[in-house]
């Protein structure tokens, strides 16, 4: 082999020792079925620092997306009240301990919109009991009447929350790039009879090793499991 064919084959090799390495976990980031491993992320917690989903091996994690806004400025009732309910069961908070259980919530916004979301929370909840609790229920015609039974019927529970506080006690992450909340197929731009940047509501159950375990994509504004529910599957499903 002669000097200069010597000398192409170094430069060849050391050309490709600097090109640039592709960022394998955001392009790995698509759609996940049961019994596959959840995609890998890392994205910044709205009450600081950030969370690595590999870094949780060996726990098991409810992986949430909650709708988010259903217009300008305006955050979904119905869905942050579904989702108010995990913050405040006392049985998942044993749950956490005994099976391990990290709970996330992820939100496709800005760390401002995310704020403002942590900051509507407790004004939607006193929103909801004065639905619930009209001041004058005799005035109410019987269109009325009915709005009132609906509302009594899907928030039966009452939640209270201090303004200005990050409602729950675990992370609320802030996927602003979206590349989580698109990769796994979630982020849309209309859903539910409303136009707006959000989420179609999710729930992942991922296991100790990785693995997805629950996967449930919601269908309408309601439908989504409850806690005592995922609780259920918990107990026959990860022990």
């Amino acid at each position: 082999m002669d000097l200069r064919r010597a000398t192409l084959i170094v430069l060849v090799l050391l050309a490709g020792t600097f090109l640039p390495v592709p960022d394998l976990r955001a392009q790995d980031i698509k759609p996940v079925t049961v019994l596959q491993p959840m995609p890998d992320f890392t994205l910044p917690a709205l009450q600081g620092g950030e969370v690595t989903l590999s870094k949780l091996k060996g726990r098991n994690v409810l992986l949430i997306f909650p709708r988010g806004l259903v217009g300008e400025g305006r955050w979904c009732h119905v869905d942050n009240y579904q989702y108010a309910d995990p913050s405040e069961t006392d049985k998942l908070r044993a749950f956490r301990k005994t099976y391990d259980l990290e709970v996330i919530f992820v939100l496709p916004y800005s760390p401002a919109l995310v704020q403002q979301w942590a900051d509507k929370f407790a004004d939607q909840m006193q929103d909801i009991e004065n639905w619930k609790n009209p001041a004058d229920p005799a005035k109410l015609d019987a269109q009325g009447k009915t709005r009132m039974d609906v509302y009594n019927r899907n928030f039966p529970k009452k939640y209270v929350y201090d303004k200005g506080k990050v409602p729950f006690p675990f992370p609320v992450l802030i996927d602003a790039e979206r590349k989580l909340s698109k990769g796994l197929g979630l982020f849309t731009t209309e859903w539910g009879g409303t136009k707006s940047e959000q989420n179609i509501p999710a729930v992942y159950v991922i296991d100790a090793r990785g693995i997805v375990r629950l996967k449930y994509i919601s269908q309408n504004t309601f439908d989504r499991p409850s806690t005592e529910y995922l609780l259920g599957f918990f107990e026959r499903a990860l022990k």
